[in-house]
């Protein structure tokens, strides 16, 4: 199966930052990632969402991009937020603990809904 180069488009829903993230991540995707959440962070202060509704692979090594991501939000004391993981990445993430620190939804409507209580 060939991969789908990861594309990442920003865009605001009711003062939460959603980062659209279409593709697969699978190596060399940190530019990307970075300059999307660049992006995002100018036109919004408050929270951010990755939304992985379009993603259809996470290499396990990528991981660490997210975790990159989601250590800046903790320093900017941004809450980053995830939805459209399908059941598979939500127990990866479940397992590696990254629930923990990023509330994920099924969708982007109760991502947005829940962004006022992160």
């Amino acid at each position: 199966m060939k991969s789908q180069p990861l594309q990442a488009t920003t865009r605001l829903n009711h003062g939460v930052a959603v980062i659209d993230l279409t593709g697969d991540i699978d190596g060399g995707e940190e530019a990307t990632l970075q300059a999307a959440y660049a992006e995002a962070a100018q036109h919004c202060a408050g929270p951010m969402l990755l939304n992985f509704g379009g993603v259809g692979y996470i290499n396990s090594t990528d991981i660490a991009l997210i975790v990159g991501l989601l250590a800046r939000a903790r320093t900017e004391r941004r809450h980053l937020l995830a939805c459209g993981l399908s059941e598979h990445y939500r127990e990866i993430f479940e397992i590696m603990r990254l629930s923990d620190f990023m509330t994920t939804y099924a969708d982007e409507s109760a991502a947005v809904a829940g962004a006022d209580l992160a």
